[in-house]
């Protein structure tokens, strides 16, 4: 399985409105719920006014279209960074999963996942 490295630094924040968002960028998750609206953008395209705000993050994502079927993709990657303390923040899309690790262990992570038989592009 090939996991493919997102070039940007992240940023995983809580804003009050979509209306804090710039929806024009190219690169960002929106997760709302009856309790909260978070957003995961690069770290440059960040909200100015974020209730909480959390920087230092780095990911990569599974590559091409993941069928609903596939089951134990995201834990298998998720239980081979546990092993290694390695805490993550996942989101996923329609097509795939995205696995976010905090910047410090980012290298790391890659590397256990590369001996583990991943392909890190």
């Amino acid at each position: 399985m090939e996991l493919k490295k997102i070039a940007h630094d992240l940023t995983v924040c809580k804003v009050k409105s979509v209306a804090d968002i710039d929806l024009s960028k190219d690169f960002y998750f929106i997760g709302k719920t009856d309790e909260e609206l978070s957003l995961v953008c690069i770290t440059a395209d960040a909200p100015a006014h974020t209730t909480e705000r959390e920087d230092g993050w780095k990911g990569f994502r599974i590559q091409g279209v993941l069928d609903f079927s596939l089951i134990g993709i995201l834990s298998k990657l998720s239980a081979i960074l546990a092993e290694n303390q390695i805490g993550i923040f996942a989101v996923s899309t329609y097509n795939t999963d995205y696995i976010l690790v905090k910047e410090e262990n980012y290298e790391k992570a890659l590397r256990l996942l590369a001996d583990a038989g991943y392909i890190v592009v």
